[in-house]
């Protein structure tokens, strides 16, 4: 088996976008923690329980298990528990045994985003949660979906933090030539969990992506800077521009086109991991069109790095005992964001010291 990236608990995740939350029972997992979610009849807020009936283990998002108003009606057996995971009613008897309870996840929804904690919920701080403000902001209109990988968590925060494979995998649709040959600046703030990545191109061919979207002909400037904030959350703020048109003075930028991409990486178990993108942008939000093109277009681009990690994730289950990876100036952010994973595994690993 390849090296599995370590799972840090105490951390908040990815496991839905809102609209895929309602009155439906949705089934996740995440960190090897199995959920359903559903949304709150009485406050409209979302509700993630541990995805197994403590009687049977029948999984409570799968039908016929039901919502009676707020409470999940098992389709086994009809135990029946609330928003808090506490059972309220067992078939048969009157008294529910003491220890007929599922797991409650503490729940945030921001930004469009369901981040759910899986590890100790006395550390779950919703403040620490970062932003994707973009993604549901007036004057943005954003395209997203969301594909599960049969791969490791580490291959695809690997892949994101060196876009010189745009180049290769993706030529035709985001990549060109420039983006392998201009080199990185990378800048990791290791207290925080934040990596940056920076590639600024002056003079560029401009990609099929943006040359049809934007309808800019010629050479542009191409500015891509990413920001991961371990373990989940991934920003690439994208600006392209005729080339020779250099942002004002003040940062104001009339001629450029602005898109912000965004993905959440949440490992979904053991070499599995749920790839949610989403391309959000401030130009062009009344055009349908270039709505649909840009969502076709990415999830073009999505479905071949699915197809390459799956690829590679075969591939280093195959490889024999000690072999050696090679690494170069492209892998400084990828090789950051593994130190920092490791750094999150370890104090998740800590024990816990309580305040009495």
């Amino acid at each position: 088996m390849p090296h599995m990236t370590a799972f840090a608990r105490n951390q908040w995740y990815v496991a839905a976008y809102s609209h895929e939350v309602g009155r439906e029972l949705l089934g996740r997992a995440v960190l090897g923690e199995t959920l359903v979610l559903y949304r709150s009849e009485e406050d409209g807020r979302p509700v993630v329980l541990h995805d197994r009936c403590v009687h049977r283990r029948y999984p409570l998002s799968e039908a016929p298990t039901r919502l009676d108003g707020d409470r999940i009606v098992c389709g086994y057996h009809g135990f029946t528990y609330d928003t808090t995971g506490t059972c309220v009613y067992v078939p048969g008897q009157k008294r529910v045994p003491r220890t007929a309870r599922v797991a409650s996840y503490p729940v945030v929804e921001q930004d469009s985003l369901v981040w759910v904690w899986i590890g100790d919920p006395a550390l779950a701080d919703p403040v620490s949660i970062p932003r994707a403000r973009h993604l549901d902001a007036p004057g943005w209109v954003t395209v997203r979906g969301m594909e599960p990988i049969d791969c490791d968590y580490g291959l695809l925060v690997d892949n994101l933090l060196d876009l010189s494979h745009e180049t290769y995998l993706h030529g035709g649709y985001i990549g060109t030539p420039e983006v392998a040959e201009t080199p990185i600046t990378t800048e990791v703030d290791e207290g925080a969990g934040i990596v940056r990545v920076s590639r600024h191109m002056d003079d560029a061919e401009c990609p099929p992506f943006y040359a049809r979207s934007t309808g800019i002909e010629g050479r542009i400037t191409r500015w891509q800077d990413i920001e991961y904030h371990a373990p989940c959350l991934y920003l690439l703020h994208s600006r392209i521009a005729p080339a020779g048109v250099l942002p004002e003075a003040d940062g104001s930028d009339p001629h450029g086109f602005h898109t912000e991409i965004t993905y959440a990486i949440t490992p979904s178990g053991d070499g599995t991991v749920y790839d949610f993108w989403a391309v959000s942008r401030d130009w062009a939000t009344d055009d349908a069109e270039v709505t649909e093109f840009l969502r076709g277009n990415n999830h073009t681009v999505v479905m071949q790095d699915v197809t390459a990690l799956n690829l590679l994730q075969r591939t280093l289950g195959t490889e024999r005992t000690g072999y050696q990876e090679l690494s170069i100036n492209i892998d400084t952010g990828g090789l950051a964001a593994r130190r920092i994973l490791a750094r999150l595994v370890e104090e998740g690993a800590k024990p816990v010291e309580r305040v009495r």
